[in-house]
């Protein structure tokens, strides 16, 4: 630069006359002109400031530099000799740039460049907008090409680098190449250079660092010169940017270059360590030198950020700090300025997210009280749906996280740890479904190599967290057990989960068994006190990975030793009290002993020889007991040889197993005699009948033997070449119920794994469809496995409908899918694609689209692509379904279902269209009916009219059938049709009833208009049929009853439905399925089954050709979901009366439904409001209600004289105790009152006070606390069946959903001070706040807000709580919080006819709350009365104040965390019923209610919109511009509620956690624009950047889409 100044004008003309002859683009030419003469008036004047310089040096005789404002008339000179104005402009901005760069680190210089860019700023030569970013652009360049050539610049002389540089030196490191002229058109104004050649490498030279402050200690010493030289120079560089920036902020620059400045700004400040450390053995004086330096440009920055985040301006949102990450920097500097931001970042933060966060957050957790995977999670920015995490981890902005990573990352004692610890606990008490351990499980470290699973998005418990559960759990039953208390149950149900658990990997058994050692040790020594640990352990010691880590242990003698010391010797039990248990847990150590010498003889030395010789004893007793030929009768054993062999199957369990097939295959084998229509020579054997093994003898088997005896029965039962005994069947489906997590396989999946034509076999998928359609479809469902399960059936039907004479093996899995439809109680598809028509048949689409409206009714849809999905499902269904929907069935489906079928159903009459179709072949199809159905029909024409019958004509063969019988049915050939029949495909057969039931409704008809009567036509309509189903057996009548039952268009299909199931030929086959099927609870039977006839079980159209023998099988049995369907239909036509009857009719045959509990809960929520009471009596004797937990009194409530008399408080208060106590997990943490009782013990120890079913041997307990799942299979564990049993007893209630709703609240709002003052708390409590309080008139002055004062609402009357607080085994802090989870999840789970209430109810308590309707009070009071009541969830749960209006949005809070997705469609109506918003408190409050929820609604984008839009009109109430409020908002009072804006916008953006590159949605910012138009100035600007105008919003300006397309604006 020193040398261009010295360049002649002379030299610098003759050059430019030479470019000139080149061949040279004028532009080109210009450009270098230009430049030229700028840079030689710009460091005219610089380098006036050098001379001065030198003055002081070589005092030199030089001129004075001339004065600034020469500067700008020499430029205005220079100006008029070019025409381009632009392109001088873009030069001019490039070389300022440059010599910013620079200069930067030398004062006079830097001083004349801010007067330079001052004045040209002012002449318009210099852009803001433009020279801004490009000045930002060439700092970033710069710094990485200084840090680049630290490396080059190392190797300099020592001489050079200790004194000041000469004039040659910098004259050569200076050497500016200036930006092409290519560059210089578009702006850019950062060359590109070498990193030795930079123009901060020259500024690092001109550093004003003195020789003597560098210490010079070799090479090491230079680099560590060089560094600091560098960040000097870097330092000053940032400084000088900064001041041109300040300068800058001063005009009005875009939004687009507030983002550029800020985002520079933060990446300064959040990486400003990040440079080489090489003043750790510098002086003092140079750290402080350094330190000089960095505080500077530090400084600078902070005042750039200021002021560009400033309220006044709000250049910038406040909230891009908050997300920035800054606040995160490991290496904070010690600078009060920087740290201060720090804090007040920390501030807006928490106050997000405690916006995003629940009231009570530390206290929600899954319930496991519904089928549904529930939680806080939603889906994240990748698509992946994590609705399936049970809990999730809010983040420091409040967001709703989970993941692998994040739950390996949970410290150990944090809250977030003991949260997770408290849904485990719970887990493992209550048995959710597998399928949720498998979504949540991490495989352990050390077991990742050996199990092959992919990373669940979902997972959020690491292995140590449940290891830590488990071994609670273990010490839990412990106390138990020592207690006397009976809980046999309970370590069968345990053992069975953690089985499953070590087997899939999810504990570290080596950490486990270190950790339950060291728990033994440092806790009590006496409750070690019997062999369950041992036994426990003696469950998984066979897995793989269990023996794998024994045998590769490095410490396995010390693990061993562990292991051992669980062991202790039972206590001899009196002759007349041994029971299996005893027996099995005296032994159990010898066995375990056993086996851990069998994994490795070198344990040998360290293993108890006395156990070893009491192994001997067991071989003995077995020998003993199996001498000669003999085999064991498992039914008259006694209780000391059913421990023996219990014990056995622990210490042989394969001799164990070859027992048990002994004892089933003992009755021999016989040959089935093939009926009289089976032309075949084939010898068919069968097993001989014997007992079952009983559930008291298979509960104790070892899960090892329970494995082995499961694998070879399945080979027996499908693999074998004789056909199984019930019996055999029996006990392996007793096995899978015992064992539902460690035996469960899907059937389907594991069957063709063995063999993949094994479902080919004869008599394989008759077999296995049984067991699926009789015995397991609970288990399933309970395993989430049913819409599996559906798909591989619906294969199977799809690939035999066509299939000719295949009825049986067709109608059985047809039936098994209409099973498993009305099983499903959430949304299933039929096809995964969703494309083509629906593979079901015309029977199973009705029935789909019923099954629907149903579960959408009574429990909506959890989730939004479900909503997405449901019309495409639908247009499926509708593709090949040939029925119109009644309006009668279309008033009740839920609007969701209503509007799409309404918008798809043709308005072509079906009807019509069915019956002209029949008309245009009637003559054809009678003439072939003639021929083939007279009495003296010729046989060989059956074969004619199968080969060469048309499929338009075959399809109404019984509907000519129906014509020709003229009322007598001996009109027909039976023969010959049941050929036809038999030999046509499923489908054709299905086609014929429906046309058949379309020609006998028109017949009717037309007969009607002829002057019949109605009811004989009906009876004889009646009798046809009856030859059709009854008399001869043509058709099956299942399907028949179902197309006459989906005829719900027509008035006279149902008439004719209810004579056909009155008529006696019905009755008599259902009380022959009762008499010979046992009882409905076959697990419990402990006779042998009967085998029933063919023929007698299904009738001769199924059984025609049939050769295999029927199990569960039955033509009565297929009626049961038919029947169900009956009942809706008559409550849908309003014939109440009649439904009553035939639920009275077929109440005991109903029992063998095995999901009539569910058919119970849905039919009262879906016809809620329409049941006469005497109906609802009725159809709750459908239940066995013996063992349903209802409360005591609701048997009263139920059969009151005055239905208008809501039940008392207490009635409601001990409902909700009842979840507490079973449905919501319990707290372990001991309560304040001074009691160590454990919670979770507490809660147990209810549980075994209530009655259970009673055991079936002596050697089962007859009060059981945890229910095994075959004594729960519907609803599938014991906290569903008392969550929906609270819901059956509401739903009851001949009382409305106010009285309902109303009743439930008022125990929620007055919970904790009837509570505190139930137990005498009071005094207490109010010589804790009182006069001196801060807030006197606040809620916090000692619950007086609910105390019943004179200015409160009254308190819950009605509730004895005398004893209240005792029963739950918590203090009244703890079960108020508890009881307000429990009452949201409840109403959760109730009809949206209840939400409505809830909503307008819980407006009204919060409107009248006295604080906020007295006028005395001041605004501050209102606001840090709210902040009390809303901002701290824990603060009313620890010092007994809660508050009307903080017990309320918990309860909301609580109830839209248990709510689907479609439901929370109805959550705006809480806004609207607060509005007119008055006030910035109730402003508070409205957002303090709607903020947890709003993450989940991002999904959701229209309701999103819809809640954004109505908490906007809220901020416009207070702020608005034509609110009058009585005192004046300051709009920085509520910063905290804009900053929650932004946040939950660019939550929505990103579908997800936001990140750093997350953008608002375009129409999101364009509904924000439109509503903030309404708002004052001094609110409005600060939310400008939520706008689409790019000229105000940095968000719209910054937007790809606005930026590629601005039209979009």
């Amino acid at each position: 630069m020193y040398a261009c100044r010295e360049i002649p004008a002379k030299i610098l003309k003759k050059s430019l006359e030479k470019i000139r002859k080149l061949s040279v683009p004028h532009f080109l030419i210009w450009n270098f002109q230009f430049m030229c003469l700028v840079v030689l008036l710009v460091t005219r004047k610089m380098f006036s400031f050098r001379n001065k310089l030198q003055k002081r040096v070589t005092a030199l005789n030089r001129d004075l530099p001339p004065p600034n404002e020469q500067f700008l008339f020499d430029f205005e000179q220079l100006q008029s000799q070019f025409p381009d104005q632009e392109q001088l402009r873009a030069v001019t901005e490039s070389v300022l740039i440059a010599l910013v760069v620079q200069c930067c680190n030398h004062s006079p210089r830097a001083e004349f460049v801010l007067f330079a860019l001052r004045s040209l700023c002012n002449i318009g030569y210099v852009i803001w907008d433009s020279f801004l970013p490009s000045l930002l652009s060439s700092v970033s360049s710069a710094e990485i090409s200084a840090g680049q050539g630290a490396n080059a610049t190392s190797s300099t002389s020592l001489s050079q680098v200790g004194m000041m540089p000469s004039s040659s030196i910098v004259s050569n490191s200076s050497n500016f190449q200036p930006a092409s002229p290519l560059s210089s058109i578009h702006g850019i104004g950062s060359p590109v250079q070498t990193a030795t050649d930079s123009p901060l490498q020259s500024a690092i030279t001109l550093s004003p660092v003195k020789s003597s402050d560098i210490s010079f200690n070799g090479q090491q010493t230079v680099q560590r010169a060089n560094t600091l030289l560098r960040d000097n120079a870097i330092s000053c560089l940032r400084q000088m940017s900064c001041k041109i920036i300040l300068i800058a902020l001063e005009s009005n620059l875009k939004p687009v270059t507030h983002a550029d400045i800020f985002s520079h700004m933060l990446n300064w400040l959040v990486y400003w360590d990040q440079r080489k450390q090489v003043i750790d053995d510098s002086e003092p004086s140079n750290v402080w030198k350094s330190d000089r330096f960095l505080n500077e440009w530090l400084h600078s920055c902070l005042d750039v950020i200021w002021l560009l985040v400033e309220e006044v301006k709000c250049r910038v949102p406040f909230y891009e700090l908050l997300r920035s990450g800054l606040q995160f920097i490991d290496n904070i500097p010690d600078d009060e300025a920087l740290f201060t931001l720090i804090l007040e970042i920390h501030r807006r933060r928490d106050m997000v997210a405690m916006h995003m966060q629940m009231l009570d957050q530390h206290l929600h957790c899954p319930s496991f009280g519904t089928h549904r995977f529930m939680s806080q999670a939603y889906p994240s920015a990748t698509g992946e749906n994590a609705r399936y995490s049970p809990i999730t981890y809010p983040s420091v902005l409040g967001e709703p996280l989970h993941g692998e990573d994040l739950a390996t990352s949970i410290q150990r004692g944090s809250l977030d740890w003991e949260r997770a610890l408290r849904c485990l606990r719970h887990a493992l008490r209550s048995n959710p479904s597998p399928e949720w351990w498998r979504r949540v499980l991490i495989v352990a470290p050390c077991y990742k190599h050996h199990v092959q699973q992919p990373p669940t998005p979902g997972a959020v418990f690491s292995s140590e967290m449940i290891c830590e559960a488990a071994i609670d759990r273990t010490m839990e039953l412990l106390k138990l057990t020592n207690s006397e208390t009976h809980c046999w149950q309970e370590w069968l149900i345990f053992s069975d989960v953690f089985f499953f658990l070590m087997k899939s990997g999810g504990i570290d058994f080596l950490d486990f068994v270190d950790k339950l050692a060291s728990r033994v040790m440092k806790g009590d020594h006496q409750i070690l006190r019997n062999n369950h640990v041992t036994w426990l352990l003696a469950q998984i010691i066979r897995i793989e990975l269990v023996t794998n880590a024994l045998n590769t242990d490095p410490k396995k003698v010390e693990t061993t030793r562990k292991i051992l010391s669980f062991h202790k010797e039972e206590k001899t039990s009196e002759p007349n009290n041994v029971n299996p248990q005893s027996i099995l847990l005296d032994f159990i150590s010898s066995s375990q002993t056993l086996r851990i010498w069998s994994i490795n003889t070198s344990f040998r030395e360290h293993l108890n020889h006395e156990q070893l010789q009491k192994g001997k004893q067991i071989d003995e007793w077995w020998k003993q007991y199996t001498k000669g030929e003999r085999v064991m009768d498992y039914m008259n054993l006694d209780d000391r040889s059913i421990g023996m062999f219990w014990v056995l199957s622990h210490t042989m369990a394969q001799p164990a197993c070859e027992a048990v097939m002994n004892w089933l295959a003992s009755a021999g084998v016989t040959e089935l005699l093939p009926g009289s229509s089976v032309q075949s020579n084939e010898r068919i054997m069968a097993m001989r009948e014997c007992c079952p093994l009983p559930m008291s003898l298979l509960s104790g088997l070892s899960i090892n033997l329970c494995l082995k005896l499961a694998y070879q029965i399945e080979e027996s039962l499908f693999l074998g070449q004789v056909i199984p005994s019930i019996a055999m069947v029996e006990t392996y489906v007793r096995l899978l119920l015992i064992h539902p997590h460690s035996l469960f396989r899907s059937h389907f999946t594991a069957l063709t794994q063995r063999s993949p034509s094994i479902l080919s076999k004869s008599g394989v998928s008759l077999l296995l469809l049984e067991i699926l359609n009789y015995r397991l479809i609970p288990l399933y469902r309970y395993h989430g496995k049913s819409k599996a399960l559906m798909q591989d059936v619906t294969k199977l039907v799809s690939m035999l409908k066509g299939k000719r004479g295949d009825h049986r093996v067709f109608r059985l899995a047809e039936n098994l899918s209409l099973n498993l439809i009305f099983s499903l109680r959430d949304f299933f598809m039929i096809k995964r694609e969703l494309k083509g028509p629906s593979e079901f048949t015309e029977t199973l689409n009705r029935v789909a689209v019923i099954s629907l409206a149903i579960t959408i009714k009574t429990r909506g849809v959890a989730e939004v692509e479900h909503l997405l999905f449901l019309p495409s499902l639908l247009d499926q269904i509708m593709a090949t379904c040939q029925h119109t929907w009644s309006e009668k069935t279309l008033r009740y489906f839920p609007p969701l279902v209503r509007d799409i079928l309404m918008g798809r159903i043709d308005k072509i009459d079906k009807r019509g269209h069915a019956i002209q179709a029949w008309q245009q072949v009637e003559t054809t199809v009678i003439n072939q009916c003639t021929q083939l159905l007279s009495p003296a029909a010729d046989p060989s024409y059956v074969m004619t009219y199968i080969n060469h019958s048309f499929p338009q004509h075959r399809q109404y063969l019984c509907a000519g059938a129906w014509t020709l019988m003229h009322g007598h049915p001996e009109n027909i050939n039976s023969v010959n049709l049941a050929r036809v029949l038999r030999e046509f495909s499923p489908e054709e057969v299905t086609s014929n009833i429906y046309t058949m039931v379309d020609v006998l409704l028109h017949h009717i008809h037309t007969e009607l208009q002829h002057g019949h009567l109605l009811q004989d036509l009906l009876l004889k309509a009646s009798s046809n049929l009856s030859f059709f189903i009854w008399n001869h057996e043509l058709l099956p009548f299942d399907v028949l009853l179902l197309a006459l039952t989906d005829r719900d268009d027509d008035p006279h299909a149902l008439r004719i439905v209810l004579s056909l199931i009155d008529r006696p030929e019905l009755q008599q086959r259902i009380k022959f399925f009762n008499v010979n099927r046992g009882p409905p609870e076959h697990w419990l039977y402990a006779g042998s089954f009967k085998r029933i006839d063919l023929q007698k079980a299904l009738g001769s159209h199924l059984s025609w050709k049939e050769r295999s023998p029927p199990f569960f099988d039955d033509i009565a049995a297929r009626l049961l979901p038919i029947i169900l369907l009956i009942i809706y239909r008559l409550i849908e036509n309003d014939i109440t009366d009649t439904a009553e009857k035939v639920i009275a009719l077929f109440n005991p045959f109903l029992a063998y439904y095995p999901l009539r509990f569910t058919f119970v809960r849905d039919i009262l929520a879906y016809f809620y409001g329409h049941l006469p009471n005497k109906l609802v009596l009725r159809i709750l004797g459908i239940l066995d209600l013996p063992k349903i937990p209802f409360s005591e009194s609701f048997p009263l409530h139920i059969r009151s004289s005055n239905p208008v008399v809501c039940p008392p408080q207490d009635y409601f208060a001990t409902l909700l105790l009842s979840l507490v106590n079973y449905v919501i997990p319990p707290l372990t943490s001991k309560s304040k009152s001074g009691s160590t009782a454990d919670v979770s013990s507490n809660a147990l120890h209810g549980a075994h006070n209530k009655t259970s079913a009673t055991s079936q041997s002596g050697a089962t307990n007859s009060s059981e606390g945890q229910k095994a799942f075959y004594q729960n299979q519907d609803p599938g564990t014991y906290t569903q069946l008392v969550l929906e049993t609270a819901v059956i007893e509401l739903l009851s209630l001949p009382i409305t959903p106010t009285q309902i709703v109303s009743s439930l609240l008022q125990v929620v709002v007055h919970v904790q001070p009837t509570l505190i003052q139930s137990s005498n708390g009071l005094q207490g409590t109010s010589s804790s706040v009182g006069q001196g309080s801060v807030l006197p008139t606040s809620p916090s002055g000692g619950s007086t807000d609910s105390l019943g004062t004179n200015r409160s609402t009254p308190s819950a009357s009605g509730i004895n709580a005398a004893n209240f607080v005792s029963r739950s085994g918590y203090t009244c802090q703890q079960l108020s919080c508890l009881l307000i989870q429990a009452c949201g999840l409840l109403l959760a789970q109730l009809p949206t006819e209840f939400h409505a209430q809830l909503y307008l109810e819980a407006s009204r308590i919060i409107k009248d709350c006295w604080w906020l309707t007295d006028g005395k009070n001041s605004q501050k009071e209102l606001d840090t009365a709210v902040g009390y009541t809303l901002l701290d969830p824990t603060c009313a749960a620890q010092d007994n104040t809660s508050t009307a209006i903080g017990n309320i949005v918990a309860l909301l809070h609580s109830f839209f965390s248990n709510l689907p997705q479609e439901w929370l469609e109805g959550t705006p109506a809480i806004i609207k019923h607060l509005k007119p918003v008055t006030s910035v408190a109730m402003l508070r409050i409205t957002f303090r209610i709607m903020g947890p929820l709003l993450p989940r609604l991002a999904a959701a984008r229209p309701l999103f919109g819809k809640t954004l839009a109505l908490l906007l009109n809220g901020i416009s109430d207070v702020f608005g511009k034509n609110s009058q409020p009585s005192t004046p908002n300051e709009a920085s009072g509520v910063a905290d509620l804009i900053d929650f804006l932004y946040h939950l916008i660019l939550y929505e953006g990103q579908g997800g956690p936001v990140q750093t590159n997350s953008k608002p949605k375009l129409d999101t910012l364009a509904t924000c624009g439109k509503l903030m138009e309404i708002l004052r100035s001094d609110i409005q600007h600060l939310l400008c950047h939520l706008w689409i105008d790019p000229n105000t919003s940095i968000y719209a300006a910054t937007h790809p889409k606005l930026v590629q397309n601005p039209s979009q604006q």
